[in-house]
């Protein structure tokens, strides 16, 4: 079985990206348990320097995140043109004008979703986005392929 898709990359993709990379890391968890105990902080002991903190601290990554997104989809020349993605018994292959690079399915680190995108972890911090807009119909054959080709434990996909 094979499969071939283009996706483009925007910058709510990015984002989307990068709030889930960044919540599932431990210092993501770490900043939004800080940010929330702050905050309640602020309703045992009193003193506006609680809340403020609190609200510094949650909101602090998500608008960075959103910053970043911003300026990765500008400054990132791969963005700018769709990606053509090609799902093979032996890995994924994405290819854009003259270069193509392939991925082995063992080499896979895990396999991941949002409500915007399913996620394919290539590295610790790098990864095959495809955004569930571009999928289409295409979605429920690509989230089979992957979790046919990859270990359960390492695929966590919510249709």
């Amino acid at each position: 079985m094979e499969l071939e898709f283009d996706v483009r990359i925007t910058a709510n993709i990015l984002y989307d990206y990068m709030l889930r990379h960044t919540y599932n890391s431990a210092s993501g968890l770490i900043g939004t348990i800080v940010g929330a105990l702050m905050i309640v902080g602020f309703f045992y002991q009193g003193g506006a320097v609680f809340l403020i903190a609190g609200a510094v601290i949650l909101l602090y990554l998500p608008w960075t995140l959103f910053i970043k997104s911003r300026q990765q989809m500008l400054n990132t020349p791969a963005f700018k043109e769709p990606l053509h993605y090609r799902l093979t018994e032996e890995g994924i292959e994405v290819s854009q004008g003259e270069e193509t690079q392939t991925q082995k399915w063992e080499d896979m680190l895990k396999a991941v979703s949002t409500p915007k995108s399913l996620i394919v972890y290539t590295s610790r911090v790098n990864a095959s986005i495809f955004p569930r807009r571009d999928l289409g119909e295409l979605a429920p054959g690509v989230i089979e392929m992957i979790s046919t080709h990859m270990p359960p434990a390492k695929v966590k996909i919510r249709g």
